[in-house]
């Protein structure tokens, strides 16, 4: 078997239709790395920033939507009624007395509300991963319904299928690859039929995210691609794919936290839900792929999540669970410094566990998570308060204490370790070591004797020995964990992997992963060797595997046309 090793890049994203992404709202804007776009009145302003090029072209759009006219600069008349800061800024919190612009007009010619309508089509929603893609998927439908669609708990009626989806580990991923199989034959089978409208496929979530153009590519029955940030959009990428065309809006925003928008929950039978409080996560740990699927840290108002837990009180719920990427990292900024609620203490900078650092800068000013926690618990004193996923820096007495005053308040803490090995935290970049750990577990014990533990352990992480790994085993025998999760470390793109190993992929693009190291440089050179680097062609032996991955022992270089025709002599040696 021959394998190929490849880089693992983040491509970007080839919009081949670039006006079918730019969301008909000035409140999600279209932002890429080099360019950005707005609206004002019938006018598109385009920026271009790029090195090469720093012209600002004016296009003007005619009733059918095609380009007639761009103009390499613009006169300083004009520039007095072009575009301002604000309107780049997605939902931007600067208030409108501090910006006199005259309004932007939110229609465009060629789009109109009745092109967002539903007409009664119904969606089919099918979840993966976390707790907050069931919240995520709860945002969607309320979108969604207000444009007048309708749920459907049965997948072969549904004129839309969406996928909330999940890209923490590569398993996750081969589910919604395996899901596709299927709607494509579902979809198929519908475009046989003359009555029935086309299936529309949407992949939503982390994977859209990452993988963006590739969902699209791979089979060509995607429909529709939206990321964490852009469900907003929806209507309209669905309303975009009635003229044949693929719609993706992959674009992470700084600061939708879809506040206003009332989840409505995908099970009405049971007693409890989910309130997403912030999203994004700034801690840029090694493994993770949060960062780069959802983003910056943002946190909702306390007063929208207030407004939505008395919600759920009054409609007899009697558990809740707060949600967050980090969530006892909450902080919100929306009402400003000078708000009456802020006193002293919340314009300090945020305290860490004590032993504990981060890699970023402390954050300034802000209603903490102990002031939310405070005013959650008090709103139902039958309701039970949950809260996931927390990061071990973000744990000051305050939050302790509420815990363990309040009876509404849980006595169970999620303490995601990852590992029991101080080598291992500082190559995943936790911020902590092993003691710094066990002593903010003496410490959370002292203050709630009776608080139940749960956590997150990965095995196998890129450089682990096996006294590492003794260390995470007696790290859980010390603390007792009443629950523990634990996962086989899975290489994502955006996360660190092993200078020990490389991968490729055979023929049948099956990935292959193998020990780094010096091999001969042809099948008879034995004592030419040389190492194995990107792109090279490399003889392997296959040892093990999964219907995933293989391992293997890389025994020689090779070319595609060596490797063929010493193939081919091994075929006619058998035949004779």
């Amino acid at each position: 078997m021959a394998a190929c090793f490849s880089s693992h890049v983040l491509l970007p994203v080839f919009l081949r239709n670039y006006m079918s992404i730019l969301s008909n709202s000035v409140k999600k804007r279209t932002l890429t790395s080099c360019c950005r776009s707005t609206f004002y009145k019938n006018n598109a302003y385009w920026f271009c920033n790029s090195k090469k090029s720093r012209k600002n072209l004016k296009v003007t759009l005619t009733q059918n939507s095609k380009r007639q006219h761009a103009s390499a600069s613009f006169a300083k008349t004009n520039l007095k009624e072009g575009p301002t800061l604000k309107e780049f800024i997605a939902k931007s919190t600067v208030g409108e007395s501090q910006l006199k612009e005259e309004s932007i007009i939110d229609n465009v010619s060629y789009l109109h509300d009745s092109d967002f309508v539903g007409s009664g089509r119904k969606v089919y929603f099918e979840v993966y991963g976390c707790q907050m893609n069931t919240n995520d998927t709860e945002i969607a439908w309320s979108l969604l319904q207000e444009k007048g669609f309708k749920k459907t708990n049965n997948i072969k009626e549904a004129d839309v299928v969406l996928l909330m989806t999940c890209a923490i580990r590569d398993n996750a991923e081969q589910k919604i690859w395996n899901k596709l199989d299927y709607l494509t034959s579902l979809k198929k089978a519908r475009s046989r039929g003359t009555s029935n409208p086309p299936i529309k496929i949407g992949i939503l979530g982390c994977m859209a995210e990452r993988l963006k153009e590739e969902i699209v590519e791979r089979n060509k029955l995607v429909d529709v691609v939206c990321g964490p940030d852009a469900y907003r959009d929806l209507p309209r990428l669905l309303s975009t794919t009635n003229s044949g065309q693929a719609a993706i809006n992959v674009i992470l925003s700084l600061d939708e936290t879809y506040a206003d928008v009332m989840p409505l929950r995908i099970n009405n039978t049971t007693k409890s839900a989910y309130i997403s409080i912030m999203r994004g996560c700034d801690n840029m740990c090694t493994y993770c792929i949060v960062p780069f699927t959802r983003g910056r840290e943002r946190s909702r108002p306390i007063s929208s999540i207030l407004e939505e837990v008395q919600s759920l009180s009054d409609q007899g719920i009697k558990q809740v669970t707060l949600l967050g990427q980090n969530v006892n990292s909450y902080r919100d900024t929306s009402e400003g410094v000078d708000h009456a609620m802020y006193d002293e203490r919340t314009l300090q900078e945020t305290q860490m566990s004590r032993g504990f650092k981060t890699v970023y800068k402390l954050k300034k000013g802000g209603r903490r998570f102990s002031d939310l926690l405070h005013r959650v618990a008090l709103i139902d004193p039958e309701m039970r308060v949950r809260f996931t996923s927390p990061h071990p820096k973000d744990f000051p007495d305050e939050v302790l204490h509420l815990i363990n005053e309040y009876a509404n308040i849980c006595n169970q803490i999620h303490l995601p370790a990852q590992s029991g090995s101080t080598q291992v935290l500082q190559a995943m970049r936790r911020g902590y070591t092993r003691q710094s750990y066990l002593e903010l577990v003496d410490h959370i014990r002292a203050i709630i004797p009776d608080i139940n533990f749960s956590s997150d352990f990965i095995a196998g992480f890129c450089g682990e020995t096996e006294s590492d790994h003794e260390d995470t085993v007696s790290l859980i025998k010390q603390v007792k964990y009443n629950v523990c999760y634990t996962y086989p470390y899975s290489m994502r793109q955006e996360s660190k992997r092993s200078q020990e190993e490389l991968a490729g992929r055979n023929d049948g693009n099956i990935k292959v992963i193998m020990p780094n190291g010096l091999i001969p440089s042809t099948s008879t050179g034995r004592y030419n060797n040389r190492g194995m680097q990107v792109g090279d062609y490399v003889v392997a032996q296959i040892n093990d595997g999964n219907s995933q991955v293989l391992k293997a022992t890389p025994l020689f270089h090779s070319t595609l046309q060596d490797f063929h025709q010493q193939q081919r002599r091994q075929q006619e040696d058998i035949a004779s």
